[in-house]
């Protein structure tokens, strides 16, 4: 398991939020790995990316306002990406990522999208997990069904099996390990003695206003990814992510590589054997291209 230190900055409202921080080793000068996770997930979500990578070159995986040991917003609508964007903004300066790759799961990677488009030059790559510039929206009716809905569990076994019931369509493959392992990604153990899903339940609220959860069209941002190389990841039973969106997004991006991981819905792991050398040829053209 690679080491990391606990990093933290202050966003413009005093939040206090926190990140992840895997130090590349002594005289390595390749770019840095800043990672953005999904809607509900925290920096343990790139755990087994930093595992691989972390050494090679820095990883910094974030969490985002209301997850994980990021403090909580006192106005539960600033849960919404333009937020998020000025918070990770403010982040990439204080870390002194000059010049950086962006790894970003579906929430994650709508920021990526928008940093690249506000940051030109800065990014020099980019991985977007299950995400594009549309979202289905069969996706966003399932995700309103489960955000927020709180509840706690006894064990982590508990835990897990309540995550089997939420997510079975989009992992019918899982074994009981893969699922405690996902709960152990996104779930935390309180003083209390009870396992609860690890961010603020008060994400959800955003959600009860049409428009709220996305950035809107981001199809005018494809432009600012044409020069990067990239990497698309899509469950192929992806529900937030479409053949048709992914299919647009391989003709426009003439340096985008994609692949489609069969029997997985949203979202990939990123430690899927696919994945893993995917993401080597990735970084290996992004070295390349200096």
């Amino acid at each position: 398991m690679a080491s990391w230190e606990d990093g933290y900055w202050s966003s413009k409202d005093g939040l206090r939020l926190h990140y992840r921080d895997y130090p590349a080793a002594a005289g390595v000068s390749r770019l840095p790995i800043l990672c953005l996770p999904g809607l509900t997930r925290n920096a343990r979500d790139f755990a087994a990316v930093a595992d691989r990578l972390a050494g090679d070159r820095r990883i910094v995986a974030v969490e985002l306002r209301g997850r994980g040991e990021s403090e909580r917003a006192k106005d539960p609508m600033s849960y919404v990406p333009a937020t998020y964007l000025e918070d990770v903004s403010a982040l990439i300066g204080e870390a002194g990522l000059d010049r950086f790759i962006l790894f970003g799961t579906s929430l994650g990677g709508i920021l990526s999208m928008l940093i690249v488009a506000t940051m030109p030059g800065r990014v020099a790559g980019l991985l977007l997990n299950d995400i594009g510039p549309a979202i289905d929206p069969a996706g966003l009716v399932r995700i309103r069904g489960y955000v927020g809905r709180g509840g706690s569990y006894p064990t982590w076994l508990h835990a897990a099996r309540s995550l089997a019931d939420i997510h079975a369509t989009a992992y019918p493959d899982y074994t009981l390990d893969d699922w405690l392992g996902m709960a152990k990604r996104l779930f935390r153990l309180t003083q209390a003695g009870r396992i609860v899903a690890d961010y603020d339940s008060a994400i959800a609220e955003p959600f009860k206003v049409p428009g709220n959860e996305s950035a809107g069209d981001l199809w005018p941002l494809v432009d600012a990814l044409k020069p990067l190389p990239a990497l698309l990841v899509r469950g192929g039973l992806s529900d937030i992510l479409s053949a048709a969106t992914a299919d647009r997004m391989q003709a426009e991006l003439p340096m985008l590589e994609r692949i489609d991981l069969p029997r997985i819905g949203h979202a990939p792991t990123l430690f899927e054997p696919e994945c893993e050398a995917a993401i080597d040829r990735l970084l290996a053209r992004i070295d390349q291209a200096g």
